[in-house]
């Protein structure tokens, strides 16, 4: 009987310890049994709540089942539904094929010989439109190739024809081109300032080359449909016909235009990118300067030495025409050494007028040899600056080769800038040289003369 109970009561609990994990509620508070009755009576309660807790959740499964099955049935039967509708779009995409084959057909026998003239008129009107685009007619009417793109768009279409009045505007366009490129108009327009500033002003349009404004060039820009300064302007001569031309009323102003490009072609471009004589000067580099800074110096050793010498040229000849020797003057100091040497011999006499004459010699001569170095020195450092620019624009094609033409050509071009200077140098200080010391030389012959007729006078009044 113990034993039995005993079976009971671990069957009761393991009974409780699997049944606990599956119970839906809160298990409530364990109570204490005081004795074996209690205990089996809380066993039997135990397994009757889970009996009850397992019958509703088994209900629960079987209604769920339930819908699960006629949601899928459902889901079935919407199925079928649009497997019907599609097959009907199917058959009527099919009807609409061969209509539109039909209607393609019935349209292509109709055209006959208007097919290949829509062909042409196309492509005419396609060719009118990238003229019209990039035209700088277009800065002034904006928006001019929305009937070419609508007429483009129903030649290009299967199911439209263009009409009467869309051809037209083909040939009016057209004739719009034509007469705009043979006039000068101004319009008022924003125009992009270098600074990036925009500024309304008044544009003048050069028929379909240029656009110009306050005495400056203009860029057009047609994919944005904008006006712009350009940052670089050419020569003031060509920009002084510029303003000449904007302030102009009628008649006939002549003024530079580029036939090449509407935005800056390569005439525009090649007086812009074309550097000034500084820019030039500058790339000469370190040898260009020193070349022209020895200019300088043979330049201002010229012109002060010939100031001086003309200064005691001057002297000299009032000198001869006076009897009293002067100081100021090399005849003159010449003629105080005959005064001082007057009771001499002729031979004595001769040596101290040749002394007093070669010491006047280097005075008279001062800085002449500088002139003549200089003009020997000068093209040779521009040889050097020329073979020292070619060394490094071959190391640079070396490096990344030559195909860029013209940076090669800039690169010589920039190399031979110092031989220029050198002979920009050189010339002129031969040509100065030479002129003063031809006036040194006058100088000196005159008193070479004037020594030589004392010496004769000493000798008449010996004799």
């Amino acid at each position: 009987m113990i034993s039995h109970l005993n079976k009971l009561i671990v069957a009761g609990l393991l009974s409780l310890i699997v049944a606990a994990p599956l119970m839906a509620e809160p298990a409530a508070p364990a109570k204490k049994a005081d004795s074996l009755e209690e205990l089996y009576s809380f066993v039997k309660q135990g397994r009757a709540d889970d009996n009850a807790i397992n019958k509703k959740r088994e209900a629960e499964f079987k209604n769920n089942r339930n819908q699960q099955k006629t949601m899928l049935k459902n889901a079935y039967s919407e199925m079928k539904q649009q497997e019907n509708i599609s097959a009907k779009l199917e058959k009527q995409y099919e009807l609409n094929d061969q209509k539109i084959a039909q209607t393609q057909e019935t349209l292509q026998k109709r055209l006959g010989n208007l097919k290949e003239l829509f062909g042409h008129l196309t492509g005419a009107a396609g060719d009118l439109r990238e003229v019209m685009n990039v035209s700088v007619v277009s800065a002034q009417y904006p928006g001019r190739t929305d009937d070419i793109d609508g007429l483009i768009a129903s030649m290009s279409s299967s199911v439209k024809l263009p009409t009467i009045d869309e051809i037209g505007s083909l040939w009016t366009h057209m004739l719009h081109e034509m007469t705009q490129g043979g006039r000068v108009e101004a319009f008022t327009a924003k125009v992009i300032l270098p600074a990036g500033e925009t500024s309304e002003q008044t544009v003048v349009r050069v028929g379909t080359f240029n656009l110009a404004s306050n005495g400056k060039y203009l860029s057009y820009s047609p994919e944005n449909n904008s006006i712009a300064e350009l940052g670089r302007q050419p020569s003031s001569s060509y920009l002084s016909a510029l303003t000449a031309l904007q302030e102009a009323k009628s008649g006939v102003v002549q003024v530079g235009i580029d036939p090449t490009g509407p935005a800056g072609g390569q005439f525009l471009a090649a007086l812009i990118n074309s550097p000034s004589i500084i820019e030039r000067w500058h790339q000469g580099g370190l040898v260009g300067y020193i070349i022209s800074f020895i200019g300088v110096i043979a330049f201002l050793i010229a012109g002060w030495r010939f100031a001086v010498l003309s200064s005691v040229y001057n002297k000299v000849k009032a000198q001869v025409a006076s009897a009293q020797p002067s100081s100021d003057n090399p005849l003159g100091r010449i003629m105080a050494i005959y005064k001082e040497n007057e009771n001499t011999d002729n031979e004595t006499l001769e040596m101290k007028l040749a002394e007093g004459i070669l010491k006047e010699r280097p005075a008279i001569g001062a800085y002449l040899p500088m002139l003549k170095i200089i003009s020997m020195v000068a093209p040779l450092l521009g040889l050097l600056g020329t073979v020292t620019g070619m060394i490094i624009t071959f190391q640079a094609i070396t490096i990344f080769g030559a195909g860029d033409p013209k940076a090669m050509a800039g690169g010589i071009s920039g190399a031979l800038v110092t031989t220029v200077l050198g002979l920009l140098v050189a010339i002129p200080t031969v040509m100065l040289h030479s002129i003063v010391n031809s006036k040194a030389r006058i100088i000196t012959t005159v008193l070479e003369e004037q020594a030589t007729g004392i010496v004769a006078e000493q000798s008449s009044k010996a004799a």
